[in-house]
């Protein structure tokens, strides 16, 4: 992806070096921390139900400095996020203006380690993640290592899809999608959330196409971009997670979707380039 000259973001909040504590409460977050990290794994956002559990965990977060020096490679993937981030601005600003809404712009935090936000203290161990609480993704740029290392998901792109796909997942909360799947969480038998929140996974990976799609028009792609993208959505599917982990699956407890899946709703919205196409509630389970 072509960035080089190209406007940056000033939504970046580097906190890089910050190393924040959370002292005197019940030790609720490594449990958290354990319930979601699978989840997280393939970049998910917290959601209203960490954000309760988190709320009311007690405890005071304290931050303090650490010596910290970023490498170049490290400044470099900052840049790169700080544009892709600017191109979705771009983007979403112009789409949604074109429904007759106002986009509100998110913040992306980059952190090292952990980071505090509005659901809770949390470790670079979830993975990006957006916080609907304050309209922030994060992200510890030590991912792009596990993409290419871990998922086997090399290049700027794949990244670039993360960002993206966190993005998308603040553009449903701005909708109110978000909510709505969140809500019923208590509400149905544990399998029926957990494909609500399959759906809306997937829309995100919608949205993350309609990003490149417009992208791609702009004339800033390069060859072999979105073949990135799509080896990363192939590469955190809950089956393949899944069959790495135990070395069997359990469908009915994906909040991801399968390899396919994510592929295929990428590649779906990077062909429409539009919201419509992205409502992946009404479809039968089996044309998700």
């Amino acid at each position: 992806m072509e960035t080089n000259g190209r406007r940056k973001s000033s939504n970046v909040d580097d906190r890089r070096g910050m190393s924040p504590k959370k002292m005197g409460g019940i030790g609720g977050g490594i449990g958290i921390i354990i319930i979601i990290i699978f989840t997280l794994l393939s970049g998910g956002d917290l959601g209203d139900v960490v954000t309760n559990v988190v709320n009311n965990s007690g405890g005071t977060e304290t931050t303090e400095q650490v010596a910290y020096t970023p490498t170049a490679e490290e400044e470099e993937l900052a840049d790169f996020v700080s544009v892709v981030l600017a191109d979705t601005e771009d983007i979403w600003n112009k789409l949604f203006q074109e429904q007759g809404m106002q986009y509100v712009e998110p913040t992306l935090v980059l952190f090292t380690d952990s980071v505090s936000s509005a659901c809770g203290l949390q470790s670079a161990a979830v993975g990006p993640f957006y916080c609907p609480g304050d309209y922030s993704l994060y992200i510890d740029l030590s991912f792009y290592k596990e993409l290419r290392d871990q998922f086997n998901a090399p290049g700027d792109f794949a990244m670039a899809y993360v960002v993206a796909h966190e993005v998308g997942h603040h553009v449903q909360t701005l909708l109110g999608t978000s909510q709505e799947v969140h809500a019923q969480s208590g509400n149905v038998s544990e399998a029926a959330y957990n494909e609500q929140v399959k759906r809306l996974e997937l829309q995100a990976d919608y949205l993350a196409g309609v990003w490149a799609h417009h992208v791609q028009g702009m004339g800033y792609l390069e060859e072999g971009d979105m073949e990135e993208a799509l080896v990363a959505a192939n590469a955190i599917g809950d089956d393949t997670l899944q069959m790495e982990a135990r070395g069997y699956v359990v469908p009915e407890s994906f909040t991801h979707g399968t390899s396919e899946q994510r592929m295929r709703w990428l590649k779906k919205g990077y062909e429409n380039g539009t919201l419509d196409g992205s409502d992946t509630f009404s479809i039968p389970a089996s044309q998700l």
